[in-house]
């Protein structure tokens, strides 16, 4: 319901992230102008590097609990 919303309200990206073996794993999406719905544009398991909505460059397998 919540990604229905977003993209009703015109929120261009939305991001998922869930977990695979104890690492990220992050489905992004980026709003269809034609449909005002969702399309996945990646699913990223050991880097999300990105230049929508902005520059994003993030190891998803960095232990951050350092």
């Amino acid at each position: 319901m919540k990604p229905r919303k977003y993209a009703q309200a015109g929120i261009p990206c939305y991001w998922r992230a869930e977990e695979n073996g104890g690492l990220p794993v992050v489905c992004v999406y980026e709003i269809d102008p034609v449909t005002r719905a969702y399309c996945l544009t990646g699913v990223f398991h050991n880097r999300l590097t990105l230049t929508v909505p902005f520059l994003n460059d993030i190891d998803l397998t960095a232990d951050r609990r350092r």
